[in-house]
């Protein structure tokens, strides 16, 4: 089979690999489609120092399944010993609990990235995001840039397969984990019904706020960036109103339009210090800032004053990761039709073209970029 392998940084290669075999309690899935991140960008660049390479990258993943390891073919492997803390609540994407589900061989399936252990003293309370011991896909255990990719025993113990609805197009199931991961963002900083929110970030991430929040209830959403030429690839995501921040300062355009009160709710959907200084101001009293994008490593520190945070009764929250009860909530809102995705894929490119994909991820020409390998 063929796959896209990273062996150092900037030395990323397809070449062919054996098609992995399912261990007792894996799956494989043949891979159908597996978007690109800015994450995947950032490690096809950069690495990282939890990735021991080489190591098939790609982490938002669907596909169909070819081959039950010999206890998922019982039902034993799907859930083991998952402390979710939803996982038992029944609410799975078609309203019916997987519970005693049988893996097939044909299934429709959507594999979530980040995999928490599961036993941990922050998993043993429901926190799988702060898991002590996460794993992830495309990190420790071979990704989705591949025609076929073993999805491990340790992510069916954590409930961590989600069977796709047939109307659900594979593309669509694949942006499943980055909503997961805004779904976590704003579940974290309670977005709600009749709130003003502002997202500082127009890129996919930032597009997929927009549309999350319009579906919790916000009343006004508000979409800032430094690049008119992104605000207008995000316009189909629909803010009520889109800030060019060269040409406005967004602090003074969101007070008068909040009649000087500020947001409820600032998302920085973007790796830019000054976007989470700029968040703090633009915060209404008892609002509620989430800093969703990380920051450089070599230039992680801002100025924060923290009378703002103080004398405004502001909370600010990090997030930067999705459970998989996330992922099971995401699958649903995009099968419901709560959260669009289609018209947020602007290109679909096949495996031998993923330096090409890579790259229009890095230049901001795209949004969602799906490769179909």
């Amino acid at each position: 089979m063929k796959v896209a392998r990273l062996y150092a940084p900037g030395d990323l290669r397809v070449e062919d690999l054996p098609v992995p075999q399912a261990g007792p309690g894996d799956l494989v899935i043949r891979v159908r489609t597996c978007s690109t991140c800015g994450t995947d960008a950032k490690i096809f660049r950069f690495g990282h120092h939890h990735i021991s390479l080489p190591r098939v990258l790609g982490h938002e993943v669907a596909g169909e399944i070819t081959e039950v390891g010999p206890e998922g073919q019982d039902g034993e492997g799907q859930e083991g010993d998952s402390q979710d803390g939803d996982s038992q609540n029944g609410d799975s994407q078609n309203g019916d609990s997987q519970d005693g589900d049988r893996w097939s061989v044909g299934d429709r399936v959507q594999i979530i990235a980040a995999i928490p252990d599961g036993v941990c003293f922050f998993c043993r309370r429901g926190q799988h995001t702060v898991c002590e011991d996460l794993e992830s896909i495309g990190y420790q255990y071979d990704g989705g840039f591949a025609e076929f990719m073993r999805v491990p025993a340790k992510v069916l113990a954590v409930d961590g397969v989600n069977k796709v609805p047939e109307h659900v197009p594979f593309e669509e199931a694949s942006l499943t984990e980055p909503l997961a991961c805004v779904l976590n963002g704003q579940e974290l900083a309670e977005v709600g019904e009749g709130d003003v929110v502002v997202i500082l970030g127009a890129g996919p991430i930032g597009c997929l706020h927009v549309r999350l929040a319009r579906a919790r209830g916000a009343t006004t959403v508000v979409l800032v960036d430094v690049n008119q030429g992104r605000l207008d690839l995000a316009a189909g995501a629909e803010p009520d109103v889109s800030i060019d921040s060269t040409k406005d300062d967004p602090i003074d355009a969101v007070r008068k339009m909040t009649d000087g009160r500020g947001a409820d709710v600032v998302i920085t959907a973007t790796g830019v210090g000054q976007a989470q200084e700029q968040a703090l101001e633009m915060a209404a009293p008892r609002g509620r800032i989430s800093l969703f994008g990380g920051l450089p490593k070599d230039d992680s520190t801002i100025r924060f004053d923290s009378n703002l945070v103080h004398y405004g009764e502001l909370s600010v929250f990090g997030a930067y990761g999705s459970a998989p009860r996330h992922n099971r909530e995401a699958l649903s809102l995009i099968a419901g039709g709560k959260v669009r995705v289609d018209d947020l894929i602007t290109h679909r490119m096949p495996l031998a073209d993923v330096h090409r994909a890579i790259e229009t991820v890095i230049s901001g020409e795209g949004l969602k970029v799906v490769i179909e390998p």
